[in-house]
């Protein structure tokens, strides 16, 4: 028994060790971006709104030369949701000067109804000729084949193209804010801001975590540092001319068929073109953000399944696809964004050397064992990364409090240990999905049951 319980103390131990060398990275890492933000943000504070007011959807200047916004929207049962979503965007976009294309497939009746539920000239049902699912890029590429051809055949060229999914709640202001800036940029991309679900406080809620801070600073340093910008696929818009670039160069098609994270692939493909984007949080007349709003998944196979083709299209995909391009700054974010297979592992020995270092302590008191106590460097180690810990809680609830108010503030700390379940388990679902990409060379629209909200928050 005392030999097992030797073995034991060395595996947790050992696991201890693994896990706090990880955190102590994690976390320095983590600490960098924060100190960024933070200096640039007094920064900006002491120097430019000192100068002049912050611009909101109201001041912002006028284009120039006023374009069309084309609204790409890729559907595959999404017969639920896609009538509703379409009736918002018409009634927030009211006159403005759009058109959007929705794609669907020849096997998805109840999508194709739900579009045709919505009579207005301004949208476009392109019903794909291969039956569906195939992935989410094949369909937009079928959108971009639409619009071009609608273009030769009217004579007349977008101005930008703008990316949505069928869940979507537009605000009013984002095709001001894209006709404004496109001029100016490549690529435009408005903060997403995951609707709060009373019944899924947790597994749902965890969602509003991650993107108050992905989206209210660590997309800000991205852009501050000189980093591209990924694309979120929803709330942001592309420059005609650069979509063209980009579809030249991949034979006509802007949109990978084969990849499972087209959206954050577009988004770097601009920067590595030397193209520019640009994170807008601007504030609209009568409170809140221009910002695209959504349900996220609510239960926890969901969102093990978001997670997971996140994590496959991005951490160990996108490692193949993109590569290593750019700067030191570049690098950085790339290797911050495809940590999240190494980040799970590092959770899951910690909790694992937690349950294992409980169950010795409590064993070798019962039995009257002499117990292994931890050596003094393990110690200053654990007091560093316990301090780490401390200051991501507090980051990641002001940064909720910010955008949500003090009461899902304070729900973000608890909810912490949500998104590390999460993320352990789509991490290894994300392993399975990768491996098998890479053995048959398919990629499946792996996509999660939608839902529109019952009751419109006020812009």
């Amino acid at each position: 028994m005392v030999e097992l319980i030797d073995i034991a103390n060395f595996v947790a131990r050992e696991l201890m060790l693994f896990s706090v060398i990880g955190f102590l990275i994690g976390g320095a890492d983590d600490l960098l971006i924060d100190l960024i933000w933070l200096v640039r943000t007094v920064a900006r504070q002491l120097t430019i709104y000192r100068r002049q007011p912050r611009s909101d959807s109201a001041t912002l200047a006028k284009p120039r030369a006023p374009g069309r916004g084309i609204v790409f929207i890729p559907a595959w049962d999404e017969g639920n949701v896609i009538g509703q979503m379409l009736a918002h965007t018409v009634a927030a976009y009211g006159e403005q000067d759009y058109r959007i294309y929705v794609g669907c497939y020849p096997n998805d009746v109840p999508t194709q109804l739900g579009v045709l539920t919505i009579d207005n000239a301004r949208i476009r049902m392109v019903v794909g000729t291969v039956a569906g699912p195939t992935t989410k890029a094949d369909c937009l590429n079928t959108l971009w084949c639409a619009l071009t051809a609608d273009e030769l055949a009217e004579g007349w060229r977008a101005k930008s193209i703008i990316l949505h999914d069928a869940e979507d709640l537009v605000h009013s202001g984002e095709l001001r804010v894209f006709d404004t800036l496109i001029e100016r940029f490549d690529f435009v991309q408005l903060p997403v801001l995951p609707l709060v679900d009373a019944r899924s406080r947790w597994i749902g809620g965890h969602y509003i975590d991650e993107f108050a801070e992905a989206h209210g600073k660590t997309i800000v340093v991205r852009e501050a540092i000189g980093a591209g910008i990924p694309a979120a696929g929803v709330g942001c818009a592309f420059a005609r001319d650069m979509m063209q670039r980009i579809a030249d160069l991949r034979g006509g098609n802007p949109f990978d068929h084969d990849s499972l994270t087209e959206d954050y692939e577009l988004g770097l493909r601009v920067a590595e073109l030397g193209g520019h984007g640009i994170f807008v949080r601007l504030s609209h007349p009568g409170g809140g953000l221009v910002a695209v709003r959504a349900h996220f998944p609510a239960t926890l196979d969901e969102a093990v399944r978001q997670k997971s083709r996140w994590i496959a299209g991005i951490a160990l995909s996108g490692w193949d696809r993109l590569g290593w391009h750019g700067g030191i700054a570049e690098s950085w974010m790339r290797l911050y964004d495809r940590r999240a297979l190494a980040n799970a592992t590092v959770l899951l020995a910690a909790y694992a050397a937690m349950v294992l270092t409980l169950a010795l302590r409590l064993l070798s008191y019962g039995l009257s064992l002499p117990g292994h106590p931890i050596t003094p460097l393990m110690q200053d180690c654990l007091m560093v990364s316990g301090v780490l810990l401390c200051w991501r809680t507090v980051m990641r609830f002001a940064f909720v409090t910010q955008s949500y108010g003090w009461r899902e503030g304070l729900r973000a700390v608890p909810r912490t240990f949500v998104s590390n379940i999460v993320a352990m388990i789509a991490a290894r679902r994300a392993l399975s999905i990768y491996l098998r990409m890479r053995r048959d060379g398919v990629v499946r629209w792996d996509k999660t049951t939608h839902a529109f909200p019952l009751v419109i928050p006020g812009e």
